[in-house]
């Protein structure tokens, strides 16, 4: 027997629905035909059934577990992983029928009366490109429900077209020593059928054919990289290797023209002020050494300020390993859904490292409430991730999507935080706690008073224009590659070229570091010593930049629509954004960190 799991319109692919909610053939569960009685049509039952956003084939191995559940209109629900549901895959059984290496050349799969309210449920779909989703062990295929032709836009409405019905499909499935490394389905357009006039009731007669064949040249390790090259996704998915290259080229000039200006000014600026004594240090009308006794004076919030710091320090973590796995195989990045399963339980087996980082630099700024500070890291970033999932799941329980994660899964990452992540961040508090220094070994004093800070800047030195620096450069190096990665995330292609992305998320740490330490340069040279606020905010100005671009692919790259995925696509992009302002506010502070108490640990401060 064969399996479903979705189907859905292809401009939004988050909104997927359970395969018998379209008047498709009646599912049987436990009616043995065989192969004759089917292509003679006896037995055949006749009716509406829904539809689903994919369909899944498995073949005979595939076997009934004991937590496999039945519908009551007798499909079969298969026992699946955490993956597999986060993607929204709800893999059931289905009347298509295959035995390995058995040819079929036309089989009967039922015959369905529809009527005026079930033609128009098809019509509307197909004139929203509804496409479906097949799997053979575990190998997807994809098919669009029908097709319209000879449209005819005037006023907003389709004069003189055909809206038509593909009843029938064609399977190929390819093998190569007794193992399946390959599947297709393509529909037969010959047998189509007319569904223009959805007042005329029609019969249709479902249908299917099976082809296997022998793929010898496809080892059944490498099967999944022919997807990178399916018809059926947009072919605009080539890598542009000259594009990548240069923006290597930019970050490589930019990192180097930056460290060679602030050699030479430091450079100048170290042998003037060994020069001067301190009255002559006094007449100075400017220079960051005059704010020597208020640089490190510590931030306000500081409970949130060493939350923030250690949640990007973790995440950091989280996305390296993730990586690496990806790079590894270790994880299937071929599996939609495998990537962000690995990446929740990455992120609770990282906790106990933002803990100890957020709690160790809490206690270096003389702090006394640490179980507050580790709190505050324990639901820094799950609280947004949860506020988000609780609309969006809302919505699709609303909308009968299967986008919509069920009361276990729920359970089941709830029990994750509970059980994993939030007793490793209290580990990692308590692991600050006892055994990290406590010193922070600042290399000058910090005075009583703080220093007047001046108030008339330039333009150019203005923090709001600091801070749209700081988030478009970085940005330049990676929005390349940005492209691809929303390709992949909110549509139908398969990221594969993990290699490339672990080298532009390097380069986008090293850019975001040198600027947010140039900027910091020419902040303390105006005598501002609020630093430290003003450099994590600046360095993790990028994300707001990734979620601006985000509404940019939204209107003008893609067809998305509707309020179903509107909602998957902000919710969950403005989570990745405030990912990415940690992040890279986490890196680009622990590097101004150092670059301070280097250029005070240079100079004679009394």
């Amino acid at each position: 027997h064969s399996s479903i799991t979705f189907h859905s319109p292809f401009n939004n692919p988050v909104e997927t629905y359970r395969y018998y909610s379209f008047p498709f053939c009646r599912a049987r569960s436990h009616v043995e035909e065989t192969g004759n009685n089917s292509a003679l049509g006896e037995n055949i039952p006749t009716g509406v059934e829904a539809l689903n956003d994919s369909l899944a084939i498995n073949d005979q191995r595939r076997t009934t577990r004991a937590n496999d559940r039945v519908f009551v209109d007798g499909t079969m629900k298969y026992e699946q992983s955490l993956d597999e549901i986060m993607a929204g895959n709800r893999l059931e059984t289905s009347l298509y029928e295959l035995t390995f290496q058995d040819d079929i050349e036309w089989r009967l799969l039922c015959n369905v009366s529809l009527g005026t309210k079930e033609l128009e449920t098809f019509k509307d779909a197909i004139r929203n490109n509804y496409f479906f989703e097949m799997y053979i062990e575990d190998l997807p295929m994809w098919g669009y429900i029908g097709d319209f032709e000879d449209e005819d836009v005037t006023l907003g409405q389709m004069g003189g077209s055909h809206t038509f019905l593909f009843p029938h499909l064609h399977f190929k499935v390819g093998t190569n020593n007794a193992q399946i490394v390959s599947v297709t389905v393509t529909i037969e357009r010959d047998s189509r059928v007319d569904i223009t006039n959805v007042h005329k009731p029609t019969t249709v007669q479902f249908s299917y054919s099976v082809e296997w064949f022998e793929d010898h040249g496809l080892p059944w390790k490498m099967r999944m990289t022919r997807y990178a090259d399916s018809r059926f996704l947009p072919g605009s998915f080539e890598i542009h290797w000259l594009s990548i290259i240069n923006s290597f080229v930019l970050v490589l000039l930019l990192t180097a023209f930056l460290t060679i200006i602030l050699m030479r000014v430091l450079k100048n600026d170290f042998s003037r002020y060994m020069e001067l004594d301190d009255e002559a240090l006094e007449e100075e009308e400017s220079g960051w050494k005059l704010i020597h006794g208020d640089v490190f004076r510590f931030p306000e919030f500081p409970v949130f300020f060493c939350a923030s710091v250690g949640t990007g320090v973790q995440l950091i973590v989280a996305t390296f390993f993730l990586l690496g796995l990806a790079l590894t195989n270790l994880i299937s990045t071929t599996r939609r859904g495998s990537i962000l399963a690995g990446l929740v339980v990455l992120y609770c087996l990282t906790c106990s490292i933002g803990s100890f980082v957020s709690t160790r630099l809490y206690f270096q700024m003389n702090g006394k409430a640490w179980v507050r500070c580790v709190l505050f890291t324990a639901a820094l970033f799950p609280a947004p991730v949860a506020v988000v999932f609780l609309w969006v799941n809302t919505v699709a329980l609303a909308h009968g999507s299967t986008s919509a994660l069920p009361f276990s899964t729920i359970f089941t990452i709830a029990a994750l935080y509970a059980l994993i992540a939030f007793p490793l961040t209290v580990v990692g508090g308590i692991a600050a706690k006892n055994y990290a220094s406590h010193d922070f070994n600042a290399p000058t004093r910090t005075t009583k008073v703080a220093r007047e800070i001046p108030t008339e800047v330039p333009w150019y030195r203005s923090r709001f224009f600091q801070m749209v620096i700081s988030g478009f450069l970085p940005f330049s190096a990676i929005y390349i590659e940005l492209h691809y990665i929303f390709a992949s995330m909110w549509g139908h292609q398969i990221y594969t070229l993990f290699g490339i992305l672990l080298f532009a998320f390097i380069l986008l740490i090293i850019v975001t570091s040198f600027i947010s330490v140039a900027l910091l340069y020419f902040q303390l040279a105006r005598e501002d010593h609020r630093w430290w606020w003003s450099t994590f905010i600046n360095a993790g100005m990028t994300g707001l930049f990734i979620y601006a671009y985000s509404f940019f692919y939204y209107f003008h790259r893609s067809g998305m629509s509707g309020m179903l995925q509107s909602s998957f696509y902000f919710g969950y992009m403005s989570i990745v954004s405030f990912a990415f302002f940690l992040m890279l506010g986490s890196a680009g502070f622990h590097f101004s960190l150092l670059f301070v108490k280097h250029i005070y640990s240079r100079v004679k401060c009394d």
